[in-house]
């Protein structure tokens, strides 16, 4: 597999992966999915040529292993083309809704009010999980004093209070110098996860520079000393000779840490998104997804994410067959 590059437009052999902006551990299903009785037919589909095509949209931190999953699959099936934006899990869901796509990808769950809307559309879906990520805050790499920060402290750094924050004002043997905020946008599911465990759903900073696009946070980041930010961990690996992790509530964001959710409260899952109907009735959206659970740990792993246990792809897997 070719090294991740970062939201890049790309087309191979056929399959077309295209990336423009960003987005409880156990997979559900809609509640308007219906249940079939799993397909009986063994055979292997990966011998079998398809042509047609896929459509996705969603999360830009799913965005790097569905990119290798692109890549891959364009060997095994050169005539079915896969599309897929990154409007973030919020925008992949209102295109989701739409009827536009048959997948979404999502660093979160399905909101409520998504629910409702999804159920209005007629639109039966499942949620399947694909890895584990874990939020990494990072900082420029001349900022040597906030290297680990405590929950609180990142309320206290984050949360909009009606006056310019600096960094002294967190701790008094830090530089005097405004803090400078760069964050998901809010179409985001990191944004919204962060907004969930960190600010408690209390305003971010009014500040903040907000983007889709986590490349453009890296930038921002690692082009200003007193900046600080967050996104997905494979961001950070990709980006980490330009940045410093920080520790949260002394511990560090790792493979090991996040699996075990060790990295609290900033471990979560990653999960894909499928309308039941394009699963029945789209056999390359069928096979594309079902590659997506076989390859997806490994693709993960290549990407920096965090693989699932095997038995969940497993079971993953046979919820999708149930859907055929």
């Amino acid at each position: 597999m070719k090294k991740w590059k970062y939201l890049t437009m790309t087309a191979v052999m056929g399959s077309a992966l295209m990336l423009g902006a960003c987005g409880s551990d156990s997979a559900q299903n809609g509640n308007n999915a219906e249940t079939k009785t799993p397909a009986s037919s063994e055979q292997d589909t990966a011998d079998k040529k398809l042509q047609g095509a896929v459509a996705g949209d969603g999360s830009s931190t799913v965005a790097p292993i569905i990119e290798a999953v692109v890549e891959e699959y364009a060997g095994t099936q050169p005539d079915v083309k896969v599309s897929v934006g990154v409007s973030g899990t919020g925008g992949g869901f209102e295109k989701f809704i739409a009827g536009e796509t048959d997948f979404s990808n999502a660093s979160r769950h399905v909101k409520d009010e998504e629910k409702a809307k999804l159920e209005q559309a007629g639109i039966a879906y499942t949620e399947l999980p694909l890895a584990y990520d874990g939020i990494s805050v990072v900082v420029n790499p001349e900022n040597d004093w906030a290297k680990d920060l405590t929950v609180d402290q990142l309320k206290k750094i984050w949360i909009e209070d009606g006056t310019p924050k600096k960094w002294s004002d967190i701790d008094p043997s830090w530089p005097d110098e405004k803090i400078v905020y760069y964050s998901p946008g809010t179409d985001s599911g990191t944004y919204d996860y962060f907004d969930e465990v960190v600010l408690d759903g209390a305003d971010l900073a009014s500040s903040a520079t907000l983007s889709e696009d986590d490349n453009m946070l890296v930038q921002g980041i690692a082009g200003d000393k007193n900046a600080i930010g967050f996104f997905g961990y494979a961001y950070y690996l990709e980006n980490k000779d330009k940045l410093n992790i920080v520790k949260v509530n002394g511990i560090e964001p790792t493979n090991d840490t996040i699996e075990t959710g060790e990295y609290a409260p900033l471990s979560r899952p990653l999960f894909v998104y499928v309308k039941n109907s394009a699963m029945k009735d789209n056999e390359a959206a069928y096979d594309f997804i079902k590659f997506t659970l076989e390859h997806g740990g490994d693709m993960a792993n290549a990407v920096g994410y965090v693989s699932l246990p095997e038995e969940k792809y497993t079971e993953a897997l046979k919820t999708l067959e149930g859907l055929k």
